[in-house]
């Protein structure tokens, strides 16, 4: 008897009662033809809307479906990693649950592995039609902001929908850090991998989590955790002043031996004084941030605790 390979499909989710019968039909009817087994992985991250109860009946009612329970909302990097952990198949899928990341995508990824000999298959959507014009904005600026900061290219549109071979999971899984950007740690273990399009699709159901501030704070925990380019942003401006400085204790040197020491000038001298405590302030607390990721890994509590898991 043939032993088929496995794909398994992890998916993080945080209040997506109204999308997971739905999203698991669409998943079912998309993999139906594929020559493998699935193995179907729910993550709940802390759900309050009644999510785990659907997560349950649909375990007892699929045997490819599984879940996991954890104590908390921890975050959808610690879903993630959860997810990654827990599954067992040959080529491994990470996607969201309300349906954002098309499920008819899934053949031609497992097509792109088997076939052209991909490590991984990822998906990248091309317009942000049904966004905020705003947010749109500010993600494009993240994503050459954080390519330029970290030395490697994530592509605009970049998601974490992907299709990854046993290798790239392993290592994936093989980066143990507490501060978790899972773009950058993507793109940090390398292998080869094959982009594909799509245009974007509006939620089946539910509301994004992902509100302005939370995409802004998730940002920076990225550029801070793949580089460390502003410490030395911080530094250059440091040395800037030291050197401004300089020359404006010469301009008052010289002015003084010239014309006196008239008292004038007490705007422009407070508004540098503010100026330059800002900057000041800025690059304490980019150190700041530094020093509370290495305080968070110091620690070296667990990413995530499961509650609760299927059988």
């Amino acid at each position: 008897m043939e032993i088929k390979e496995k794909i398994s499909i992890i998916v993080p989710c945080y209040n997506e009662r109204e999308c997971l019968e739905i999203f698991l039909e669409a998943v079912l009817a998309e993999t139906a033809a594929l020559p493998v087994d699935l193995e179907l992985i729910f993550v709940d991250d802390g759900s309050t809307d009644g999510s785990l109860e659907i997560m349950r009946k649909l375990s007892q009612e699929h045997s490819q479906v599984g879940f996991l329970a954890l104590s908390r909302n921890f975050g959808k990097e610690a879903a993630l990693l959860a997810g990654l952990q827990a599954a067992t198949g040959d080529f491994v899928v990470a996607m969201d649950a309300d349906l954002q990341h098309p499920p008819e995508l899934l053949p031609q990824m497992y097509f792109a592995i088997v076939n052209e000999k991909f490590d991984s298959v990822a998906a990248r959507r091309i317009d942000r039609k049904g966004k905020a014009p705003l947010r749109s904005f500010f993600a494009r600026r993240f994503y050459k902001l954080i390519s330029k900061a970290t030395n490697g290219e994530i592509l605009q549109g970049a998601t974490d929908f992907r299709m990854m071979t046993r290798q790239v999971v392993d290592a994936v899984l093989s980066l143990t850090e507490y501060n978790r950007f899972t773009k950058g740690i993507f793109n940090w273990v390398g292998f080869s991998t094959k982009w594909i399009e799509y245009q974007n699709v509006p939620r089946v159901g539910g509301r994004t989590k992902w509100g302005f501030w939370k995409l802004f704070l998730y940002s920076v925990d990225g550029i801070v955790s793949f580089s460390a380019k502003p410490l030395a942003i911080s530094s250059f401006f440091g040395i800037i002043f030291c050197f401004v400085a300089f020359l404006f204790a010469i301009f008052i040197v010289v002015r003084w031996l010239m014309f006196g020491d008239p008292v004038q000038g007490w705007a422009s001298t407070i508004c540098i004084i503010l100026f330059v405590g800002g900057v000041q302030l800025f690059s304490v607390g980019i150190l700041g941030q530094y020093l509370a990721k290495s305080y968070l890994e110091a620690k070296g509590r667990p990413v995530y605790i499961v509650k609760e898991r299927s059988e």
